[in-house]
């Protein structure tokens, strides 16, 4: 991809610009922002750093949206972040007003975009870009699962004193406290979890999992979690632009997998350079089907209170 925007020049979006450029995954990024000077200035500070990190990606800030004209990806981050005590679901009023206006503006400018939406309450904002850019369901996509994946992972490894890098995990559902860890796609270099943990240390970090954004919150206090949902939307982005076919979860908009219709739910999909190339749908438990349904309803619900 030549071309990939980031709107919101926030701790997201700024570090997302920056891990983008360090990667190598495009030619040019733009980072916008409403706030003049602010993704002028810190898309400044990522390009200056090129000859050190040795990326020869441009990166230029703006707050004019003809700029981002003709981008082949649109990352949107943009929104108000949560403060403790706050759900995702706390922001829907005031950040569903901002998504559906920078969703048109970049309908507008890159029609032909894949969109991975950041913003939170994550699958409610993604129903919000679908429907307002009219693009097909494979080309819109919230960025959840792999980060939930990534907390629940950490805190296996953590709880075992082995790499993360043996830890593989799945967590499908909604981005927020209803997400569904699946226990059994838990594994240690292929070793299920359940063979290394008792069940009462699984239940505990399946909840801090669930609670993962909301501890980051309470400590900082004035705002929420940026690195690692930055990685988590570059793996993302890394997957489509080098059309590697890897399976992660991410919420898309379902349209009777799962038994669910009509709401945008976490699970796995294979992504590849038209977006979303496949739904996996994968063969759960009933109580563990129930919970995703369970989750689903959740974002329905949340969905009900928009005003379009």
């Amino acid at each position: 991809m030549k071309k990939i925007t980031v709107v919101g020049a926030g701790n997201v979006g700024a570090t997302t610009a920056q891990r983008l450029a360090e990667k190598h995954l495009t030619e040019e990024i733009i980072l916008i922002d409403i706030i003049e000077g602010t993704p002028q200035g810190k898309a400044l500070d990522i390009w200056e750093s090129s000859p050190v990190e040795l990326f020869d990606t441009k990166v230029h800030g703006t707050n004019s949206y003809s700029d981002t004209a003709n981008s082949d990806m649109v990352i949107i981050t943009a929104g108000l972040p949560r403060k403790p005590g706050m759900s995702r679901d706390d922001l829907l009023a005031a950040n569903v007003k901002i998504v559906k206006e920078v969703t048109q503006n970049v309908a507008d400018n890159s029609p032909q975009a894949i969109l991975i939406i950041v913003s939170n309450p994550l699958d409610v904002m993604s129903y919000v870009a679908l429907k307002v850019s009219g693009f097909e369901k494979n080309r819109v996509i919230g960025m959840a699962g792999i980060l939930d994946t990534a907390r629940f992972r950490l805190f296996v490894a953590e709880a075992l004193n082995v790499s993360v890098n043996d830890v593989s995990a799945m967590v499908l559902g909604g981005h927020g406290d209803s997400m569904v860890p699946l226990t059994k796609y838990t594994t240690v270099s292929g070793i299920p979890i359940i063979e290394l943990l008792p069940e009462d240390t699984i239940i505990k970090l399946i909840n801090r999992a669930r609670k993962g954004g909301a501890e980051i919150v309470n400590y900082l206090k004035t705002g929420s979690a940026f690195y690692a949902p930055s990685s988590a939307v570059v793996e993302m982005a890394d997957a489509i632009i080098k059309n590697r076919n890897r399976i992660l979860p991410c919420s898309v908009w379902l349209e009777g997998e799962y038994g669910i219709n009509g709401v945008f739910c976490g699970v796995p999909v294979k992504l590849g350079s038209n977006g979303i190339e496949q739904i996996i749908q994968l063969n759960l438990s009933s109580k563990e089907l129930e919970a995703l349904k369970n989750s689903a309803e959740d974002v329905r619900r949340n969905i009900r209170k928009l005003n379009f």
